[in-house]
């Protein structure tokens, strides 16, 4: 573990002084004190004490503020602008990165689905995972479902109660008893709070790098939300904590994700978070639209369908929430 790291970990225990933290480490104090220096130019205000350094009260949406006490094994990369942190995570993985998310305060030039625009101005949260899963690339698509799943779960600790529509939108609202009749979200099964786009290379029998991105609207108004799409701030009424948002998503992805023998939990945890399964669907494919009732999804994310020539199996494409007959 590096100082930096080490030391965001240390000053979440309280006071620290750095001779006992360079003792720890075996570095020299003159590293600890350089480590301080990086944390304050980021925004990271280490406080010294007679009893030592103290972390701030408001450690702030960054890099050094995501870490401060993340329980889970990720560096953080923040920008206050790119263009994309997709495009900047594939440009880390190229280089050999392991476990890094990228955040950006602001996006310029963020996309989703079918190369969608992605609205993405400063007040969201969005980042873009590399990880290099030991798994073969037929079970990729089960790192999208996680990412589906820990983006639902933050929101709903940050008190939205969010639930997923096949495979990966993050939405609120439009369930039985909250019919949403606003014609812009008819048919999407609810408000759209957040997006995920994955990217992989690989080879047949192993995935080289994973990119999860992931695009969540926090605290944007709405003025500057997109037609049929929500944010936390707007269903809460006051913005939520960005800094523990993306911590809570992160140490949720990893729990799910963080290594072959927990992937047996995703599709659980999925289908107990989602709106679609139950529902009559229409998804359109490459291959015409399949329309039904959505039973279940199998691994790595097949969505399976009652239709009247009977269960069909749908591994991509969109999906449409249909009204039941008599709604």
């Amino acid at each position: 573990m590096d100082t930096r790291r080490a030391l965001l970990d240390a000053l979440g225990d309280g006071p620290v002084s750095g001779p006992a933290l360079a003792a720890d480490l075996d570095v020299s104090r003159a590293a600890v004190w350089k480590a301080v220096e990086s944390l304050r130019e980021e925004g990271f205000a280490v406080e010294s004490t007679p009893e030592g350094y103290v972390a701030p009260d408001d450690p702030g949406y960054s890099a050094a503020g995501i870490e401060f006490g993340l329980d889970a094994p990720y560096a953080i990369e923040y920008h206050a602008r790119l263009p994309s942190t997709n495009d900047r995570a594939r440009d880390l993985a190229t280089e050999g990165a392991d476990g890094v998310a990228v955040v950006a305060d602001e996006q310029t030039g963020g996309r989703g689905r079918l190369d969608r625009e992605w609205v993405a101005p400063s007040g969201g949260v969005w980042l873009s995972l590399v990880t290099r899963p030991d798994v073969p690339p037929a079970r990729a698509p089960l790192f999208t479902l996680a990412a589906a799943v820990a983006t639902a779960d933050a929101c709903r600790e940050a008190g939205v109660d969010a639930h997923i529509k096949w495979p990966n939108d993050v939405l609120v609202g439009g369930l039985d008893g909250e019919p949403d009749s606003d014609a812009d979200t008819e048919g999407r099964g609810g408000r759209k709070l957040a997006g995920i786009l994955t990217e992989m290379q690989g080879e047949a029998d192993r995935v080289s790098w994973l990119v999860a991105g992931i695009g969540v609207n926090a605290n944007i108004g709405s003025d500057a939300l997109p037609p049929g799409a929500t944010s936390l701030r707007e269903e809460l009424g006051d913005p939520v904590d960005r800094r523990r948002f993306a911590a809570t998503l992160l140490e949720r992805f990893a729990a799910l994700a963080g290594a072959p023998d927990r992937m047996d939990r995703i599709l659980p945890a999925w289908r107990e978070r989602a709106s679609t399964l139950g529902r009559r669907v229409r998804v359109d494919t490459p291959n015409g639209p399949v329309t039904g009732t959505a039973v279940d999804v199998e691994s790595p994310g097949t969505l399976v369908i009652d239709t009247d020539a009977g269960p069909r199996r749908v591994h991509a494409g969109d999906c449409e929430h249909l009204r039941d007959a008599g709604d």
